[in-house]
């Protein structure tokens, strides 16, 4: 019985320094994860900063109404406003008209869909 014992003893030992190891690592990822959300906080407060000094409200506006429905899109036309405006190729502040242009640019044409019933 002894020997059982002590197998028995080992085993649990094994068992205690998986599962420790085990939340360390979960620790550790949690902690990845909340410096990671972190940084993406503080990157889209950056970017909202930027975008305020360099759009008119009105233009904000037209992105905010746009972000609804083409979140992708308006990502990239801010990063590119923002971008531009640090190269200095960019009038500040960037009113409504100079958007409505920057998006037809953008969007390029839109193929027309005609049905026809017979």
């Amino acid at each position: 019985m002894s020997e059982l014992d002590e197998i028995r003893r080992k085993r649990m030992q094994q068992l205690q320094q998986q599962q420790q190891m085990a939340a360390a690592q979960q620790g550790a990822s949690i902690e990845q994860m909340q410096q990671e959300e972190a940084r993406k906080q503080q990157f889209e407060q950056e970017k909202k900063n930027a975008l305020r000094q360099i759009m008119s409200p009105e233009a904000r506006q037209r992105l905010a109404n746009l972000r609804l429905t083409k979140p992708e899109l308006v990502n990239g036309i801010e990063m590119q406003l923002i971008s531009l405006a640090q190269a200095g190729r960019l009038q500040i502040p960037v009113t409504d008209a100079t958007l409505k242009q920057i998006l037809k640019e953008t969007m390029g044409s839109k193929r027309e869909i005609h049905i026809t019933r017979k």
